[in-house]
This record gives C-alpha cells, sequence and structure tokens, in this order.
C-alpha cells in the first residue's frame, strides 16, 4: 500500500506506519484503531492523562507504568499496550495525537477512505448527514468519512475540510467577504 511521503516524513508518522504494519500483520487494524479511538478520546477527556504524557519530568518508567494501568482501564489490546510502552521508554508520548491521527489516515486509504471534518453552525441532523456523505463520495470519487463539530461563529452554512481542500460555505465567510468588497 503507498503512503504519502508527508506521512512517512514525520516521527509521528514513522511510528504509525510500524504499528500499522504490525497490526496488518497480526489482522488487527479494526482493533488497533478502535483502541486509538478510546486513547483520543480519554486524552480529550483528561488533563491528568495529557499532561503524563507530555511533561518531561515523568520519568519512562513512571510514564510507562501509569499508561499500563490506563492500557488495562480502558481495554486496549496487547499490541496497543505495547506500542505505548515503547513510545514511553522511547520518550515519544508527547507525539500521540500526531501518532492517533497519523494511523487513522493510513488506516482510511488502506481502505480507500477519505476523511472530511465538517463544521457548522448547528448541529446536523442525521439525514443532512446522509445527504453531505453522499454528495462529498460523488466529488471525491471513494467513500468519505465525516467528522462533525459545531462552532457558532460560523452564524450559518457549513465549513468542509478534505485534506487539504477546504470548501467554504459558511455565513460568517460571505460578509467578511462581502464588508471587504464595500471597502474597495
Amino acid at each position: 500500500m503507498d503512503i504519502s511521503a508527508g506521512i512517512q516524513a514525520s516521527l509521528a508518522g514513522r511510528y504509525a506506519s510500524a504499528l500499522f504494519d504490525l497490526a496488518s500483520e497480526n489482522g488487527t487494524v479494526t482493533a488497533v484503531e478502535s483502541d486509538l479511538d478510546k486513547l483520543a478520546a480519554a486524552l480529550a477527556e483528561s488533563s491528568e492523562l495529557g499532561l503524563l504524557t507530555t511533561n518531561p519530568k515523568v520519568t519512562r518508567s513512571a510514564a510507562q507504568q501509569a499508561l499500563a494501568a490506563v492500557a488495562k482501564l480502558l481495554g486496549l489490546s496487547d499490541l496497543t499496550q505495547n506500542f505505548l510502552g515503547v513510545l514511553a521508554q522511547n520518550r515519544r508520548l508527547s507525539q500521540l495525537p500526531q501518532v492517533i491521527r497519523a494511523f487513522r489516515t493510513i488506516a482510511a486509504a488502506q481502505r480507500g477512505e477519505v476523511s472530511a471534518e465538517v463544521t457548522s453552525a448547528h448541529a446536523l441532523s442525521d439525514a443532512q448527514l446522509d445527504q453531505l456523505k453522499t454528495k462529498l463520495t460523488a466529488r471525491e470519487g471513494r467513500t468519505v468519512k465525516l467528522s462533525t463539530k459545531v462552532d457558532p461563529d460560523l452564524l450559518g452554512g457549513l465549513v468542509v475540510t478534505i485534506g487539504s481542500k477546504r470548501i467554504d460555505a459558511s455565513i460568517r465567510t460571505r460578509l467578511n467577504s462581502l464588508a471587504q468588497a464595500m471597502k474597495a
């Protein structure tokens, strides 16, 4: 499988590629991806866990023990637990969010998917999300996996980011464009 040079060039990308290769050999890509989703949610929810991964004063063994306990609590697979141990031993835990992102990108590419982040002023209904997914899939020519977030500052409309492409159909941007045009 072809992975973009940008992912492989980064430190996090090299770790993610190695984890993906191991997961592929074991046939556990889906399980590891699920583990990483749980870990990302735990990092987002717990500021203490975030501090543990970024604090240089935490020793390698202390970080490894703490993450082993977190991994057991979250029910992570042995491969993911071992991987976290390697990150702790190599003092690369600060790279964990980037590794998770890179792994998701690699796994999605392997499945022929592309990820799209949709930001809207209000939460979208399931019907709206399905319609948007259908249109983006037709536009991109491959399956689109949506992640959503709400930003009331947009006032209305959507901002869709697919890789390096951005489709900005927000009212805020239209108003800003109109204001700039009126100044000229």
